[in-house]
């Protein structure tokens, strides 16, 4: 053993390993620097927990921004030839991003883990402060959905942050760190609405600071995708401090390390290299849930936005933009409070996946009652929707941490971000579906008030609950199936 590390000391191009409690580290390995914090203790779950909590943020916000102002974006552009036919074109366009997305998912994660998490995220980030200002700057029906298309091919950066997030932290604290990026998530549900709703239009909401004329009146949807691409900058710089996850040694010290382990009998994994990742139906099945969930999830926040703010004949609700982002910013600090007081927990009591299954469940009548909200005005009308929001906001967070832990465990770290690549592409397909469908529904069903068979939206949001009802009987066995532990990890 001496011998080989005199070699490669004299070779120059690999780094000595050090052996610390029965692990080896590699001197000059990022990931081996990561994994050494951990043992030790030495990691700091706060400042992580931070890092996750702004990436996603990041990267989630310019999907959520653009939901309360889509439907007078596209209205100002003028290709819709009916007011009822703009949630169409409305849908089109929410779906150009996921598209996008799903097209490339799978080769960013391939970046992932090849060159790094750190790189992927950091490209991903820059992607947001270049083509989300562009968004915002948009003059046509066709610059906006090609703006869209390229903010979502080339932005890789959240499926990264899920396998980074489960990578920064010890087994114990993995949990925390998906339900801080499941809870990122829902709040960018929120503050992004929210942003969009009270900052689009300023020239009409605010005359006294943006007259007539003036920038912010010919761009009237650019002021909150420019502080949204302002804030993705300040998380860009923040960046030069992230930590590499990803372990970088060569073929050689890997078979080193192995003998190494061998000779001084440590317990050491197995990993196969080769192992097909598309026959690991503990990750393929969790990754087939979160799609159905997914699907559902992004129709109906497409839904409820263009449901809110329609006409009171089309059986909406006659919002304003304000009106919608005050609804979702309360719905934001519920959810902010659920995450941090009621979560943790119930998922102690009821475990995350059975967690899971009691909110989708809870979802379902909770939807179908949306319809007969609009019979209620004034302050009742607000209370109502707002605690309807608040749940329906807290119920997927709570389905996708489930999934996303269970996603994350059943793969090694050499396939992670291959793994979390194939969940958002197939996501983001699922999700490229969902405005189109949303729209294309609830536009149908506004032409349908006086059907006899579930008129008028009754329609739409029975629709959706037909998805949440597949996605709650697929988290059942035989169809999903959790990642058994080995010998070897039961006893760490």
């Amino acid at each position: 053993m001496a011998g080989d590390n005199e070699e490669d000391a004299g070779r120059g191009s690999r780094s000595e390993p050090l052996l610390v409690k029965k692990d080896v580290y590699y001197e000059n390995c990022p990931g081996c620097k990561v994994d050494r914090a951990k043992q030790l203790n030495q990691e700091s779950p706060f400042k992580y927990l931070l890092y996750i909590w702004m990436l996603t943020m990041c990267a989630t916000l310019p999907i959520t921004c653009i939901f309360p102002f889509l439907y007078f974006m596209v209205r100002d552009f003028g290709v819709a030839k009916t007011e009822a036919d703009i949630g169409s074109y409305a849908g089109y366009l929410g779906s150009s991003f996921m598209l996008g997305r799903g097209l490339t998912s799978v080769a960013w994660g391939i970046v992932a883990d090849r060159y790094g998490r750190k790189y992927t995220i950091v490209i991903g980030i820059i992607v947001v402060v270049v083509f989300n200002t562009l968004f915002g700057l948009s003059t046509s029906f066709w610059m906006a959905v090609i703006t869209r298309f390229l903010l979502g091919s080339l932005n890789g950066s959240l499926g990264t942050i899920k396998a980074y997030a489960t990578e920064i932290f010890r087994e114990e604290h993995q949990a925390k760190g998906l339900a801080t990026f499941s809870s990122a998530w829902g709040i960018a549900l929120v503050i992004g609405p929210a942003l969009g709703g009270y900052l689009a239009l300023p020239a009409e909401k605010y005359p006294h600071l943006f007259p007539k004329g003036s920038f912010l009146d010919k761009f009237p949807y650019f002021l909150p995708c420019f502080l949204i691409s302002a804030f993705a900058f300040a998380v860009l710089v923040s960046c030069i401090w992230l930590p590499e996850t990803l372990h970088k040694h060569n073929v050689s010290n890997e078979s080193k390390r192995d003998a190494e382990a061998l000779e001084n009998e440590t317990p050491k994994k197995t990993v196969q290299k080769n192992e097909n990742i598309l026959l690991n139906w503990p990750l393929m099945s969790s990754i087939i849930v979160y799609c159905v969930f997914s699907l559902h999830d992004i129709a109906y926040t497409e839904v409820f936005s263009l449901w809110a703010v329609s006409p009171l004949e089309l059986g909406g609700l006659n919002f304003t933009t304000d009106d919608v982002g005050d609804v979702l910013s309360i719905s934001g600090f519920a959810l902010l409070l659920n995450q941090i007081f009621l979560y943790p927990p119930l998922e102690k009591a009821f475990g995350p996946i059975n967690l899971a299954r009691i909110a989708a469940a809870l979802s379902i009548p909770l939807l179908q009652s949306y319809p007969f909200i609009t019979m209620l005005s004034g302050f009742a009308l607000h209370l109502v929707i707002t605690i309807a929001s608040v749940f329906m906001l807290c119920f997927p967070t709570i389905i996708d941490t489930g999934l996303f832990l269970l996603q994350n465990r059943a793969v090694e770290q050499h396939q992670r971000g291959a793994a979390n690549g194939i969940a958002m592409t197939a996501m983001s397909l699922f999700k490229a579906v969902g405005p189109a469908a949303g729209g294309a529904g609830l536009t149908w069903s506004q032409k349908r008030l006086n059907a006899s068979f579930l008129p008028g939206t009754h329609l739409v949001f029975f629709a959706l609950n037909l998805v949440e009802l597949l996605g709650l009987l697929m988290m059942f066995k035989p169809f999903l199936a959790e990642k058994k532990k080995t010998a070897s990890e039961q006893s760490q």
